[in-house]
């Protein structure tokens, strides 16, 4: 048939469509069906934005906001078996005669009424409902004035309803234990769970949080989140300013790029939104403004960490999980967030480096600093931003995903797409063939990269690998650009692909330590062996797991040792980088001590480590 014919219409298989296909689903029905239109992404807990953090997040929430209106200073939260978890708060308690609806049906709750709950996070009446939902098993306790009113229910199905006397003191009582089936595999991680509860207390001094028994509580605020999350030292004592509605702390440091941490309502904005943009061209405007000099922003904010928290009556959220603030008003016809934070970021950074000429000082002789490296490498930064415009049209190291490709502005963050960074073309090949072209780039390295340990971010620019890489991330400007949820460093599991893997640590650690404190940047965990017979074919990421599928499959199955990730054929490494991909997250906190352990590791100390090396080896033996 030709590509002009026209298809004869008795060979199209019309499918019926009647009263029948049309379906009403309950509250609950929904949720369960389309759980992402609620809580995002399901995941199995390996991640911190995955479903299960979200249901634990929704209950908190409403304890939270009991406490912001002066009901209860005190939360407890156990998580058993890293799998149920149970949330007493010591609030009002849910209203008993309702308390029923306001865990079952949708858009039920108290949080409609502004003069009850003013500046809450939970204003759509679903979060908790969505918890129900989802889980296995959801029960709910209201303790009211000796009164205690239990309910049970099972994937949002209401079990058992009873009330009885109580001594109690007031509050609610919330235990959900996820339904496996849609969160298949899930456990709960305790870092996760930590500095999302940290979060919490930053932004409401005074709430004790147990969690698990141990006492969580800050007293200063936003001051205790930059004392605890910073990993380079500041260059000053932190600016600490807080007026009616409105928080903010800052400092300098010696690191490159800048970095944020962002609340509305106590809630953890991880992509920021109106109150972020506004803090970030306000302070720097002021301090322009405040030297009197003609500064550029971004000298201004280079090596910038801070944090800003605000109260908005009714927020907008761009989504259910409440990551980005859309609201363009503190509240419905009140002054712009752009101006609020403007105002009181104009007065009192104006008023504090009047009052305190040292930090000025400080301040000034940093944003010199940087003025000073960014002018020296202007030339390179024009020759190697339109090397990287070329190269990523012209030459095949990016093979974006048909989202970038499609909108070249891109919406990674949303939509959840990742990057692979890989070595060599035969790595790259077998995972470009394998991947999700929707999601899933691949960006290809050549050779090992530069150990830029202790360089200037000249050297992002001279290197070609480093500017390349730059920007097909896009964030030359900052990690607000970023195009990828997920920056996957995918290598060997052999000694060169581990010199690779920690080289580009060492990149993003030097020159866009943000990338990692923020949760981007990941390893890709392949398998080391292929365990198989005739009847079944097991994949083992360590040894104990190939001991263990040799035991299964006895006798003799046939054992493969992947040697590289090119050795893996297409067919196969679908498997690994699909719905059961296994990632491990590159973290960077404070007590990590990562200027020692980069000078010890990748510093000129040549003979140290060699007899480091020598003191600690450990020699593998023959494997079967």
């Amino acid at each position: 048939m030709g590509k002009n014919e026209l298809i004869p219409l008795d060979n199209i298989v019309t499918v019926a469509y009647t009263d029948d296909n049309i379906r009403t689903l309950s509250d609950m029905e929904h949720v369960r069906t389309r759980p992402g239109m609620y809580i995002g992404k399901l995941g199995d807990g390996a991640h911190p934005e995955d479903g299960i953090y979200v249901l634990l997040k929704e209950v908190l929430d409403n304890s939270i906001d009991e406490f912001k209106m002066n009901a209860g200073k005190k939360v407890e939260i156990n998580v058993e078996d890293n799998l149920r978890v149970s949330i007493r708060d010591f609030g009002r308690g849910i209203p008993q005669g309702k308390m029923v609806e306001a865990v079952s049906v949708l858009n039920t709750g108290g949080k409609y009424d502004s003069k009850a709950f003013k500046k809450s996070v939970g204003l759509n009446g679903v979060g908790i409902k969505a918890v129900n939902a989802l889980s296995s098993r959801f029960e709910v306790r209201s303790y009211r004035d000796g009164t205690v009113r239990i309910a049970t229910f099972a994937k949002g199905q209401l079990l058992t309803d009873e009330t009885m006397s109580t001594t109690e003191e007031n509050g609610t009582y919330i235990f959900f234990e996820p339904d496996n089936t849609l969160f298949t595999g899930y456990s709960f991680r305790s870092e996760f769970i930590e500095t999302m509860l940290r979060n919490y207390t930053y932004l409401n001094t005074g709430l004790a949080i147990i969690y698990n028994g141990q006492r969580i509580i800050s007293r200063n605020g936003l001051e205790d989140l930059l004392n605890d999350n910073m990993t380079s030292v500041p260059l000053y004592p932190i600016i600490h300013l807080k007026g009616e509605d409105i928080e903010i702390a800052f400092t300098h440091t010696g690191q490159y790029g800048e970095e944020y941490y962002s609340f509305v309502n106590g809630q953890h904005t991880i992509q920021g939104g109106t109150h972020q943009s506004a803090f970030k061209e306000h302070i720097a405007r002021t301090i322009k403004d405040f030297y009197n000099k003609n500064m550029d922003y971004a000298d201004i904010r280079n090596g910038l960490v801070a944090a800003i928290a605000v109260n908005v009556e009714e927020p907008l959220f761009e989504s259910q999980t409440k990551i980005k603030l859309g609201s363009t008003n503190m509240s419905p016809g009140g002054v712009t967030v752009n101006k609020f934070v403007g105002d009181f970021v104009k007065t009192e950074v104006d008023n504090y480096l009047h009052r305190h000429a040292d930090v000025a000082e400080v301040m000034l002789q940093k944003i010199q600093e940087s003025e000073k490296e960014r002018k020296a490498i202007a030339g390179v930064t024009k020759l190697a931003r339109e090397r990287a415009k070329k190269a990523n049209l012209h030459n095949r190291k990016l093979r974006d995903c048909r989202l970038h490709l499609n909108d070249p502005k891109g919406k990674g963050l949303e939509a959840d797409s990742c990057i692979f960074i890989t070595e060599g073309d035969s790595a790259s090949g077998s995972i470009t063939k394998s991947r999700d072209v929707n999601t899933q780039a691949v960006f290809s390295l050549r050779g090992k990269p530069l150990n830029s340990y202790g360089l200037t971010k000249k050297v992002v620019y001279e290197n070609e690998e480093f500017n390349l890489l730059q920007a097909a991330l896009n964030i030359e400007d900052g990690i607000e650009g970023l195009r990828y949820n997920k920056v996957i460093v995918a290598t060997d599991a052999d000694v060169d692909g581990m010199h690779i893997r920690l080289l580009l640590i060492t990149f993003f650690l030097q020159f866009f330590p943000d990338l990692i404190k923020k949760g981007h940047v990941y390893i890709l965990q392949t398998p080391l062996f292929r365990v198989r017979n005739k009847k079944k074919t097991i994949y083992c990421y360590s040894d104990e797991e190939r001991i263990n599928a040799i035991k299964e499959l006895n006798p003799n199955p046939e054992i493969t040792r992947f040697k590289g990730l090119g050795e893996i054929s297409p067919d196969e490494f679908k498997h690994f980088i699909g719905k059961d991909i296994r990632l491990e997250q590159v973290s960077l906190r404070k007590t990590d001590l990562v200027k020692e352990l980069l000078a010890f590791y990748m510093g000129k100390n040549t003979m140290e480590r060699q007899t480091f090396i020598i003191d600690n080896l450990v020699v593998e033996e023959d494997l079967p």
